[in-house]
């Protein structure tokens, strides 16, 4: 008995010792993987249609449902804020908290969640097929980075679509909520405009705006690495691409809370 305990407790040493190697070694290839993009960004030629292709992919096609999403979070927004600051007797300031909410903090984080659903899950799988079908590896073999042709392209349009669509999705949603509250709740168009207005700073945009930043940065790393590293076959792909969409979506929501802390104290 004394045996079979000792080799069921060297079995589960091994195999929790064999998850904290795995965990590292994967922690390490994805900065590695991040340091080759960044290096390669500056390296001849730039092939600026690839990037356009990419922008048009990203931004673009993205730029529907993020104007669909905007509209009704900033309806909601409206109902929701004259609701509860209607026990307050405070209504006026409906519309800084709509402009707030959205500028701070769910015009970044809803844009990036969606892009990450939409054009990271894309981003993933395609990359992840080249790498399956051995397109990859023949780019090598043709003396073509692989990292410059096909990541540099996706991972520099990220950065530059996240602040855009974001922007979009902050004006939308204003719009949605000033829609809502001075069409359907009554609230007052001067008060509304005037209130968001005072409140609304440089520092509030800034803040949004290297957030954004951020989450494009993420995004593209997640989406690149996990299509690049796929494993073989089509549960690969699956597996690759389940991966990118979980793992940016967590790290969007754990950087934003420190981005949040951080950004507060700085622009107070």
């Amino acid at each position: 008995m004394v045996a079979i305990a000792v080799s069921h407790l060297v079995a589960s040493t091994e195999r929790f010792g064999s998850f904290l190697v795995d965990i590292a070694e994967g922690f390490g290839k994805a900065w590695i993987f991040l340091f080759k993009i960044l290096l390669s960004i500056f390296k001849l030629p730039l092939r600026l249609h690839l990037l356009l292709v990419q922008l048009y992919q990203i931004g673009v096609n993205s730029s529907l449902v993020i104007a669909l999403i905007a509209g009704f979070t900033g309806a909601v927004l409206a109902v929701q804020g004259e609701y509860t600051l209607s026990k307050f007797g405070a209504t006026a300031f409906t519309g800084s908290a709509v402009a707030l909410s959205l500028i701070r903090e769910l015009g970044p984080v809803l844009t990036a969640l969606m892009v990450i659903g939409r054009a990271g899950s894309a981003i993933t799988a395609e990359v992840g097929i080249m790498r399956i079908t051995e397109q990859i590896d023949a780019l090598r073999s043709m003396a073509v980075d692989p990292i410059k042709y096909l990541m540099v392209p996706r991972f520099v349009a990220g950065l530059i679509a996240m602040p855009l669509l974001c922007a979009m999705f902050i004006v939308i949603g204003i719009g949605g909520g000033y829609v809502v509250g001075v069409g359907l709740l009554g609230l007052s168009s001067g008060t509304f405009m005037s209130q968001m207005i005072h409140a609304v700073g440089l520092t509030d945009v800034y803040s949004g705006f290297i957030k954004s930043l951020v989450f494009g940065f993420i995004f593209g790393w997640v989406s690149c690495y996990k299509g690049y590293t796929c494993g073989f076959g089509a549960v690969g792909v699956n597996k690759a691409t389940t991966q990118s969409v979980v793992t940016a979506s967590v790290a969007v929501l754990v950087v934003d809370y420190f981005l949040t802390s951080i950004l507060t104290r700085v622009f107070l």
